[in-house]
């Protein structure tokens, strides 16, 4: 914490007022941040981070497209699991994008289509509250997968412009996207990400020309690894959250059949075998994680957009569908946010 007399020199040149509510502000930043490292010390605060960044207690599923248009509502989820009805959408309707966890207790909306490429975001309070439209950084694509990474930073990668790209593009924890990072590892979309380890990240599966199953390890200072050969059914439009407080799980997806088998990640980033598949089949659809160590899956299409959810347990376990609330539909993203 920057002492009183250095930040007075600092900013001297301002009025005295502001100077002293700019501190005052500095000053209860600080605390609430030793607040949070205190609850992660203790396991008590943020799950892993999921495809959806830290997992919170709390979490939103947010756009998608429903069958005839793409739609920009959203839908909170409790810390038991139970997802509310649909909230009036804020910022531009779009589908294909993707979402994660920033700043311990945040989320942002990022990317997508809506008849053209898109690169702008969307920051989520921590109360669930989604904000307009930011104006966009990077190269626009769509069908690309967000994670957190560091404890409270998040990484886009991945996706399509017109061409299979690999770029990523690194958020802060004040939820600022920085500019295009030069890829690594193959070019795809449909993929799927999610933290795990607590402060790492990983993107796995997706399709370029044929589905793949390879994975790229995400460091937690956000740099990319290259391919790691794939373990599962490789496959494409799936969904991945972290669970159990360090884990992780890959669910679902088009192989090119519809499917419901998962893939758990341990706490080094070691995907596994398949695990035979609970709940309906179906892709696009998206996950997050919830409770501090459990997650969900929601939503997607079996032939028709769905609203079903399957709850996880903190042990990858995942659950018989759960019927849904809110507006059937798929290609939209989740993300977790909140600490209480």
């Amino acid at each position: 914490m920057i002492a009183w007399q250095t930040y007075y020199q600092q900013n001297k040149h301002l009025p005295l007022n502001r100077i002293m509510e700019g501190y005052k502000r500095l000053t209860l930043e600080f605390t609430e941040r030793m607040i949070i490292i205190t609850q992660q010390s203790q396991n008590v605060g943020a799950g892993p981070a999921g495809p959806s960044g830290p997992s919170g207690k709390k979490a939103i599923f947010g756009y998608g497209y429903n069958g005839s248009t793409q739609v920009s509502m959203t839908n909170l989820v409790s810390n038991t699991g139970v997802v509310a009805t649909d909230t009036t959408g804020v910022g531009t309707a779009r589908y294909a994008l993707a979402a994660a966890g920033y700043g311990s207790d945040k989320a942002l909306f990022g990317y997508g289509y809506n008849g053209g490429f898109i690169s702008f975001t969307n920051l989520v309070s921590n109360t669930g509250v989604v904000a307009s439209d930011t104006t966009g950084v990077g190269t626009a694509r769509y069908a690309l997968a967000a994670a957190g990474y560091g404890s409270d930073k998040a990484i886009f990668g991945y996706g399509y412009n017109g061409v299979v790209v690999s770029m990523t593009n690194l958020v802060s924890n004040t939820g600022t996207v920085a500019i295009d990072t030069t890829g690594v590892g193959t070019a795809r979309l449909a993929l799927a990400a999610v933290g795990y380890g607590t402060d790492k990240a990983i993107f796995g599966y997706g399709e370029s020309t044929v589905n793949m199953s390879m994975t790229n390890l995400v460091s937690n200072t956000g740099v990319v690894a290259t391919d790691t050969t794939g373990v599962g059914t490789a496959r494409s439009s799936l969904a991945a959250a972290g669970y159990g407080t360090d884990k992780a799980i890959f669910g679902y997806g088009y192989t090119p059949t519809i499917v419901s088998i998962t893939n758990l990640v341990s706490n080094t980033g070691v995907v596994a075998s398949d695990t035979t598949g609970v709940g309906t089949a179906r892709k696009g659809l998206s996950a997050a994680g919830y409770g501090t160590d459990k997650a969900l899956f929601g939503y997607g299409n079996t032939s028709v957009d769905v609203s079903m959810t399957n709850l996880v347990s903190n042990t990858g376990v995942v659950a018989t569908d759960t019927t849904g609330v809110g507006t059937a539909r798929s290609s939209l993203a989740a993300a977790g946010y909140s600490l209480s």
